[in-house]
């Protein structure tokens, strides 16, 4: 079928068991209700991640929706997907444009010329993939190096919230509010109100918070006049990359970590659909690193496959591309209306601090459950010791000096963990397989 032609499918489809796949739609209705909830879904995370790093949220939102449309296009309509604001470009944006965690970042433009590293270098990986296979790189990152190297993001970050997120005790009581109300959600709730668990806490926190500080006088009170003075039609604040070469290197091998995260949706993709995508998985990784490119070229972040939409789609039943599509446009939509970024922009930083908590935790044990999904084997040495030293390395956040260039914690731990498993898998298997003592 062509690329824009899906198979209708009648929408009772559902109801009795059946499955929408990916070259099928539903009555285009029913379709474009399912697109809406896919950047419901995809939104929390999305917004959030260029607010700690400093970037606009309405480019953000605006790169979102042209990104998956570039890889759709690039993927010939074949995978299910949706791109979203990468979380693990936070740590290295920060570290290489010494973000104070508040308002615009100054130093945007070095930072978006590390992400355009990263996606040539993204798109070089899905090249060499596309015409070789996926067999290297699952020896290169077997799952207690892509486990530890996740779990790592989230290690090295939380020390932002906690530290520079919250000046006051009112403040960092906030934050305590703000996370308890995500577990309340995430734990008490249920269907899509469970799956916006990061949205709707923040809602929660956010109406408390104003309630204390605006009605109370607590804290600092949220200024609403941005909001008001917004207009809902205009062009977000667009900005252009530097190519520093020390932010470059720092920001690049993020590459790795995106990978990784792909090929997890391929397979978790294959398995829902029971169509085996691995065949198009070079061609994803292309479509990812060419939407990372063009999002950093005018001012967003980095991009990358969201669990959030593979969690809609296992819920839903359905995968067809068509969904993804009108999602995409709606996000295109957003990402004009400066009084969307406004409101954004309102939400009390201690509540911001709070959702951070959460959300870096929660990539910190991801990495974790790649271990436990993959039973990596903890009492092989070879799998203890890469996955020890690298997590002390992230989280310590390890630096390595090469004259004048730095190289910080997430980059040691990430090349650390490749080159440490590369180096003591090349041991005797008998000798790997005892114990520490």
């Amino acid at each position: 079928m062509g690329l824009f032609q899906w198979q209708e499918k009648p929408a009772d489809v559902l109801q009795q068991g059946g499955v929408i796949a990916p070259d099928e739609r539903l009555p285009w209705p029913q379709t474009a209700a399912m697109g809406v909830q896919h950047v419901i879904a995809m939104f929390g995370a999305t917004v959030l991640a260029p607010i700690l790093m400093g970037f606009d949220p309405n480019i953000a939102i605006l790169m979102s929706g042209i990104g998956t449309l570039v890889f759709f296009l690039i993927t010939g309509g074949k995978v299910p997907s949706y791109l979203g604001s990468s979380f693990a470009f936070i740590g290295v944006v920060i570290a290489a444009t010494a973000y104070a965690g508040k308002g615009p970042n100054a130093n945007i433009g070095v930072a978006l010329g590390g992400i355009i590293a990263c996606g040539v270098l993204y798109a070089i990986i899905g090249a060499i993939v596309h015409a070789v296979g996926t067999g290297w790189i699952e020896r290169l990152m077997p799952p207690v190096v892509t486990g530890a190297v996740v779990a790592v993001i989230g290690l090295n970050l939380a020390s932002i919230p906690v530290k520079n997120m919250a000046a006051s005790n009112f403040d960092s009581w906030m934050q305590a509010v703000t996370f308890t109300s995500v577990g309340l959600v995430a734990v008490f709730t249920r269907g899509m109100l469970q799956r916006l668990l990061i949205l709707v806490g923040l809602l929660i926190a956010s109406v408390i918070y104003a309630v204390l500080a605006n009605g109370l006088g607590l804290g600092k009170p949220i200024d609403f006049s941005g909001i008001a003075n917004a207009a809902w039609i205009g062009a977000p604040s667009f900005a252009a990359p530097v190519f520093d070469a020390g932010a470059m290197l720092l920001i690049a091998p993020v590459a790795v970590i995106l990978v990784a995260e792909n090929l997890g949706h391929i397979k978790a993709v294959t398995a829902m659909t029971g169509r085996n995508l691995d065949q198009y998985m070079g061609r994803a990784f292309i479509g990812d690193g060419v939407a990372t490119v063009i999002s950093g070229g005018v001012g967003g972040t980095g991009v990358t496959t969201y669990a959030e939409n593979i969690g809609v789609m296992a819920a839903t039943k359905i995968y067809s591309t068509a969904v993804f599509v009108f999602a995409a446009l709606v996000a295109v939509v957003l990402g004009f209306s400066p009084k969307f970024g406004a409101v954004i922009q309102a939400i009390p930083l201690p509540v911001m601090g709070g959702v951070s908590i959460v959300v870096f935790g929660l990539i910190a044990a991801a990495g974790a459950k790649i271990w436990v999904d993959n039973r990596v084997d903890f009492s092989q040495n070879r799998n203890l010791i890469v996955a020890a030293i690298t997590l002390v390395l992230g989280t310590g956040d390890f630096t390595l000096k090469f004259g004048g260039f730095a190289l910080g914690g997430i980059g040691t731990a990430t090349f650390g963990a490749i080159l440490l498993y590369a180096l003591l898998n090349r041991e005797p298997q008998a000798q790997a397989a005892g114990k520490v003592v």
